[in-house]
């Protein structure tokens, strides 16, 4: 649980650390302008607020929107319970909820816990009275799909495309990285090859010319002019020696002026370390035991362990903690670099290619590297080095283990989240569809109509009429083209099954009763638009 504070106190000052103007205002925009489409003016609210209610919940709007960034589940979960969010307000709450959850399984946990939430706090008692329960938690669902489940899964999408992108630079740097090194390496082996078959051969060859030449100037019956000659040869065959070294010593060079052992020592480890926090890197520095001497290779490879580790921290796992440690154990030197989970939540990538240069470093050296995540999700590098110099160890023949897959670029990222938006889209569209088919209003059927005739008891025309009310049409849209009523009759009107697009309106029946009995029925078109 601390471990899990830790790393979200570092993930919340992070954030701040990379705050940028553009982000600033554009999270400005969205602010006030889920504030003009839900508050005020608000042509999506429910209601309009005034006065200090809509102070308050302007103040509401500004300190759960930016916490959305932190809290992304649980604010979209409560946003569904706020009793003044609009549509506008849960919008971008599940949008940055979609953008800012990784796991699939607490993307879908939280998604159906924000649809239970709207479920208990929906306002059931405000659905019409005649309208089925059923098609009410239809529309209930359209609405959710359309204010929290598509703009999550496009959140999702869009963070899913943003990560498959940066996967796919991160591989293509490394891929250049392992070029250059297998270029390096097959530059170093084609000089070593060299710089061997110009020290047996062409060594071997001055050599035999310097001895035979010095062996030559000790002939009593040589004269002065055949001695000095032969002395000009043995030092010319001296000096090609020497400068046959030197260019041996070149071309068997592996280190560069930036890699000179001499200093990048396990001393140097403190101003490594010094350099990373200037740099913002949370750091610290654990040293243990007593010192001990140490060969050249040894303490050179020791920092570059510290190096590597801290490079490999910075690049996977920014704004988490750093632990240096420098252990002198009674056997051996033990150097070890461990980092927090990144605060992004993802554990760090494959040991790239300067991973695996430490490794050969840590081998000629005569020590051990041992590379992996930890438990609790964070990644640690540790060698144990010898204390005395040691033989150079055989060169390994490269091996591939077969067995494991090379890790590429998911190929289904994002594929996901569009089927989930094809889901929602064909429930939504669906759920459109039965709606606009239920009817809207009663009608009276032509066999009914054909059997109601004038003179009929009231009692028996009524029970042949629709008795539900017409909430979609207005009684005076219904009347106002019609003929006028009868003297002192009480009349009602109705719409009849049978419509007509020549007809060019809407045909009307009118049944007019006056002292218990039907004395009217007739027919007319209300036309569209008058």
């Amino acid at each position: 649980m601390r471990e899990r504070g830790e790393a979200f106190l570092a993930d919340v000052l992070a954030r701040f650390r990379t705050l940028t103007w553009v982000r600033l205002v554009g999270d400005l925009v969205v602010l006030v302008g889920a504030i003009l489409l839900d508050l005020w003016p608000g042509p999506w609210g429910d209601g309009q607020a005034s006065g200090l209610t809509l102070v308050a919940y302007v103040a509401g709007y500004a300190v759960l929107l930016p916490l959305r960034h932190v809290l992304p589940a649980t604010l979209m979960i409560a946003g569904a319970a706020v009793p003044f969010g609009g549509p506008a307000f849960m919008v971008v709450l599940s949008y940055t909820a979609g953008r800012r959850i990784e796991s699939w399984v607490k993307g879908v946990v939280s998604t159906a816990a924000t649809f239970a939430v709207v479920v208990v706090f929906w306002d059931w008692a405000a659905r019409p009275i005649d309208l089925d329960p059923v098609y009410a938690m239809l529309i209930l669902i359209t609405l959710f799909g359309v204010g929290v489940a598509l703009p999550f899964l496009v959140g999702r999408y869009l963070a899913q495309r943003e990560a498959l992108v940066q996967a796919m630079r991160d591989r293509e740097l490394r891929m250049r990285g392992e070029n250059k090194l297998m270029a390096r390496q097959v530059r170093l082996r084609e000089r070593s090859r060299i710089a061997q078959d110009m020290h047996d051969s062409l060594g071997h060859r001055l050599s035999l010319i310097s001895v035979h030449a010095g062996a030559l100037a000790m002939d009593p019956s040589l004269g002065e002019k055949q001695r000095e000659a032969i002395g000009v040869l043995r030092s010319a065959a001296l000096t090609g020696m020497e400068e046959l070294r030197a260019i041996i010593g070149v071309l068997r060079a592996e280190d560069g002026p930036d890699d000179d052992p001499a200093t990048r020592t396990v001393e140097s480890i403190d101003s490594l370390v010094a350099d990373a926090r200037k740099a913002g890197v949370l750091v610290s520095l654990v040293r243990g035991g007593q010192a001990h001497p140490l060969p050249s290779r040894v303490s050179h490879a020791a920092y570059r362990v510290a190096q590597e580790g801290l490079t490999n921290a910075s690049k996977h796992a920014p704004g988490a903690a750093v632990q240096v440690s420098v252990k002198y154990e009674p056997d051996a030197l033990v150097v070890e670099v461990r980092n927090n989970p990144p605060r992004n939540g993802t554990p760090a990538g494959s040991p790239g290619v300067g991973l695996i240069g430490l490794t050969e470093r840590v081998r000629v050296a005569g020590g051990i590297l041992h590379v992996g995540a930890l438990p609790t999700g964070g990644f640690r590098i540790a060698a144990v080095l010898p204390y005395e110099e040691t033989a150079l160890p055989d060169e390994p023949e490269d091996e591939q283990d077969e067995t494991e897959a090379p890790q590429g670029i998911r190929k289904w990222a994002g594929v996901g989240s569009i089927a989930g938006a094809t889901l929602v889209l064909a429930v939504i569209i669906g759920g459109f569809s039965v709606l606009g088919a239920q009817p809207v209003t009663e009608v009276v059927s032509q066999e009914n109509l054909d059997r109601i005739q004038v003179g009929q008891p009231e009692d028996e025309v009524r029970e042949l009429l629709p008795s539900g009310d017409e909430p979609l049409v207005a009684d005076g849209e219904l009347r106002s083209q019609a003929s006028p009523e009868p003297p002192d009759a009480t009349c009602v009107y109705h719409l009849t099954d049978e419509q007509s697009y020549l007809a060019k309106g809407t045909r009307v029946v009118r049944f007019c009763f006056r002292d218990g009995k039907l004395v009217e029925k007739k027919i007319h078109v209300q036309r569209n638009g008058q």
